[in-house]
């Protein structure tokens, strides 16, 4: 085609358009018999816990695919969430890419930027160089909670590291029955309720159906990658509420029972040597018989929860394991389900019904979670077990998610492959890690990591294939050591030993205790050899901090609150107002307003007739959060933590026309840091009408560590509703824009937002 000047519309003198070369990248063809693959992620279960590792919650899906397929029970991962992520997405180690703790703050040292580099290209991003199709479904993480806004920046969000669609959610965690959910670039509503049935595991099942469905209508050539990451089994514990009262029976007997009884199955299943001894029970947990009637009720209920969800999850699981046979693809399909760290210690001695009032010292004494019993795993509850079912949960391993101990970091790992896994329901005993997982894929699909990914050099890949594991079970383990380190528990596994040092929070380093532990004969972690054998203790601990200084994970630090309160105060900034319009979408709560420990002050500016009624701002929902509505007539402010309602209402109703309706906080007292574990005094909140007072209360209550997990609005109040009314309680008058003014006296407890912050992980 040419411009009649000689000249191509390329500007090629001679050359017509068919002759060129098109300058965007090519993808290459899938190497021949290149499979789908669909990786099932799970959050917070234990070693122990699908029915193929041990327990007697009902898995038979998973159970399934393990004798189809195999099991394998070394595979390690990293001791928290986004940092494991981090590795199964890219390869390498989660410090080398810049996670080496949380997505949650950006600490500014190369370790530990809270977003995977640009240099560690994900498996999405070389699997689609290949012809693939890649689709993401559930939790994501590892990208800057403070990017997470309608802004972004989107680089760090799924659809910027390679896949081409996503839905979940991008924090930590989210609520089962109202989840802050994201559509590929923009968030979005559920598109149900508790009231009419909904659940996340189910929605996120039917996304992942609906996008391996659209694939093969639309590209049935070409291969898929389909990762999906469930909420289950992270807290907030929740599930139908029959699904989880019928496992009350099956716990009665108490954690210590049941990890005997796990055990013996793990023995009779080949997943543990028959050797291996069941360590003491882990720190601060007492024996079942030392709790109380009331507290044996509560906690086996909490554990009820727990299983529930798990076995909920399984059952939309065999959903879409259904689908891929009845559209024909299983036998090419390669499936992985896994967890991504061990049982979470979250829940503390006691468990929690709704974590997010002690969180704001709002207690959760016993009476309490007796009468809320049956309240366990619904919409305005936000439970968690408590540390005995959770060490019951990575039996028999020590301590739990967070440690580098195996309870930590020792999890549950299932592959099955109809066309090419022949050793069906046979288990691998081999030393793999979550870094591992990619260089394994890429040889089982036939392609080398890239160089260069988007014109950005690549650095290596360090994990190792396992691969020849999977046809040879007398495989080597990989001969590199592997390192481990989360908020200063560090470890190092090498040629079947590994060094572990628990650190306790706040004491220096050098006063950690290192131990050694002969794994390929200890499996547990029961017999200390560092006395016996304190040569090879003080080489392995040598080369761990080899290992940390390659690896960005220095310089060490164990603090909880203050990066976190640190990363809020940098992001923020000087930033003392907020301007919100109608029409605006969701807002994240890491890029709310931060009203914690604070005076502040909201307006919303409205027109009214005769009647007019709804939210006007509404953050958090039915756990924790704050609401300023207008009902009956009357301008009311819900102070909600924990569930607990401090009400005011305004001592006249609201006329109609045109008006400022606000609300005035105050801390009145203790403008000094509160002391650790202390509320921050007494706060006076009073209503405006057109800046007038219109009724004010004084409460000891407020928003301590935390507001909530779930976003803000306004104009309605999306999710579980923060208030009593119906969600979504739209405003039915004119609302044009809602401010809020924060006042320059915020003074937050740094080791009670560590706290809260960590239960959020």
């Amino acid at each position: 085609m040419s411009t009649g000047s000689g000249k191509s519309f390329g500007g090629t003198i001679g050359r017509t358009i068919k002759d060129s070369k098109p300058w965007w990248p090519q993808a290459r063809k899938p190497p021949a018999g290149a499979p789908n693959i669909l990786i099932v992620l799970f959050d917070d279960v234990g070693f122990s816990d699908f029915g193929c590792y041990g327990s007697r919650i009902r898995t038979p899906t998973i159970d399934r695919l393990a004798a189809e397929g195999l099991r394998y029970t070394g595979f390690h991962t990293t001791a928290m969430c986004s940092t494991t992520r981090a590795a199964l997405l890219t390869g390498r180690n989660h410090h080398s890419v810049g996670v080496g703790c949380l997505a949650n703050f950006d600490s500014g040292y190369p370790g530990y930027r809270g977003k995977i580099a640009k240099e560690a290209g994900t498996l999405a991003e070389m699997l689609r160089g290949h012809g693939y199709r890649n689709y993401m479904v559930g939790k994501w993480h590892v990208t800057p909670l403070t990017e997470s806004g309608a802004t972004g920046p989107f680089d760090g969000w799924p659809l910027g590291r390679g896949f081409d669609r996503f839905y979940g959610f991008l924090d930590a965690e989210t609520d089962q029955f109202a989840p802050e959910l994201v559509a590929d670039n923009a968030h979005v509503d559920p598109p149900g309720t508790y009231e009419t049935g909904y659940h996340l595991t189910s929605d996120l099942i039917d996304q992942s159906i609906r996008f391996i469905a659209d694939h093969l209508a639309d590209r049935p050539d070409l291969p898929w990658l389909t990762w999906v990451a469930l909420g289950a089994c992270h807290a907030p514990h929740q599930a139908p509420v029959d699904l989880i009262k019928g496992y009350d029976a099956m716990f009665s007997h108490g954690w210590d029972v049941e990890r005997e009884q796990r055990m013996a199955k793990q023995k009779a299943l080949g997943v543990v040597p028959q050797e291996t001894r069941l360590p003491n029970r882990n720190d601060g947990v007492k024996a079942w018989e030392d709790h109380s009637g009331d507290e044996r009720r509560v906690f086996t209920r909490l554990q009820s929860a727990f299983a529930g969800m798990l076995d909920h999850a399984d059952q939309h699981l065999a959903r879409l394991i259904a689908f891929l046979d009845q559209a024909g693809v299983r036998d090419n399909t390669l499936v992985i389900v896994m967890s991504d760290n061990g049982a979470s210690q979250e829940g503390g001695p006691l468990g929690f019904i709704n974590a997010m009032g002690p969180f704001n010292f709002r207690p959760e004494p016993m009476p309490v979670k007796v009468s809320r019993i049956d309240d366990i795993g619904g919409p305005d509850t936000h439970s968690n077990f408590p540390h005995g079912w959770a060490m019951a949960s990575n039996t028999p391993l020590r301590r739990y998610k967070q440690n580098t101990h195996g309870g930590g970091i020792r999890d549950p790992f299932v592959m099955c492959w109809p066309d090419r896994i022949k050793a069906r329901g046979e288990l691998r005993h081999q030393f793999v890690h979550a870094c591992d997982l990619v260089p394994t894929l890429l040889d089982l699909v036939g392609i080398e990591a890239p160089s260069a990914l988007a014109g950005v050099p690549q650095m290596p890949i360090e994990g190792v294939s396992f691969a020849p594991s999977i046809t040879n079970a007398a495989a080597p383990s990989k001969g590199s050591a592997q390192y481990f380190e989360m908020f200063g528990h560090r470890g190092l596994w090498k040629d079947g030993w590994k060094a572990v040092a628990f650190h306790p929070s706040g004491t220096p380093f050098e006063n950690d205790k290192w131990e050694l532990f002969h794994l390929d004969r200890d499996f547990s972690e029961v017999d200390d050899l560092a006395a016996k054998q304190p040569e090879r203790l003080a080489a392995m601990i040598e080369q761990w901090w080899a290992e940390a200084e390659k690896h960005n994970v220095l310089p060490l630090d164990d603090r909880f609150g203050p990066r976190f309160a640190e990363n809020a105060t940098r992001f923020h900034g000087e930033r003392s107002r907020f301007t919100f319009h109608a029409g605006m979408g969701h807002v994240p709560t890491d890029v709310a307003p931060d009203v914690r420990s604070r005076s502040y002050t909201i307006e919303a500016f409205v027109e009214i007739e005769a009647g007019a009624e709804g939210v006007l701002i509404a953050h958090g929902d039915a756990t924790s959060g704050y609401s300023l509505y207008l009902k009956d007539g009357y301008l009311v402010h819900d102070l909600n933590i924990g569930g607990g309602h401090e009400i005011v209402r305004s001592d006249r109703k609201v006329t109609a026309g045109a008006h400022r309706l606000g609300l005035h906080v105050e801390r009145l007292v203790r403008k000094e840091p509160p002391a650790k574990g202390a509320r921050t005094g007494v706060s006076e909140y009073t209503l405006l009408i057109d800046g007038e007072p219109a009724g004010s209360m004084q409460t000891q209550f407020g928003f301590n560590t935390l507001i909530s997990w779930s976003g803000l609005d306004i104009g309605r109040d999306r999710g579980s509703p923060v208030s009593h009314y119906d969600a979504p309680f739209e405003f039915t008058g004119k609302l044009s824009r809602v401010t809020v003014t924060m006042h320059d006296d915020q003074k937050l407890d740094g080791d009670g937002v560590g706290t809260a912050e960590m239960a959020r992980q």
